[in-house]
């Protein structure tokens, strides 16, 4: 089992950058796929990105493709997502989750350990 705790939210204006960080508990986090989601009000929990075990494969949601990158320290325990040139779309509670499988999935129903979340706020 695997605990996930997301820091790093906040209000920035459009254009914006902002680095989220997912801490995780246990000794086990390098066997996990690494996803990041993002729910804005009244809409469903929608795919960001998601980064291999080792971090060597990546994958990401076309609408934040060329501006988010995420990247994973093993040793640290510890996943980020950079959030480059933001959009007031970008406007979420932004989720970080992992999964046992070995697929880069853009499903939510796929992984397994969510944590709480961080609100994330984009300015016109």
């Amino acid at each position: 089992q695997v605990q996930l705790v997301e820091s790093g939210g906040g209000l920035v204006q459009a254009g914006g950058s902002l680095r989220l960080s997912c801490a995780a508990s246990g000794r086990t986090f390098s066997s996990y796929v690494m996803g990041w989601f993002r729910q804005a009000p009244g809409k469903e929990r929608e795919f960001v990105g998601t980064i291999s075990r080792s971090g060597s494969n990546t994958a990401y949601a076309d609408s934040v493709k060329g501006r988010f990158t995420i990247s994973r320290d093993n040793a640290k325990n510890t996943v980020w997502l950079q959030m480059n040139s933001l959009k007031p779309e970008d406007t979420a509670v932004y989720y970080c989750a992992a999964e046992s499988s070995l697929v880069l999935s853009r499903n939510p129903a796929a992984y397994d350990y969510w944590g709480q979340g961080t609100q994330v706020t984009v300015s016109s």
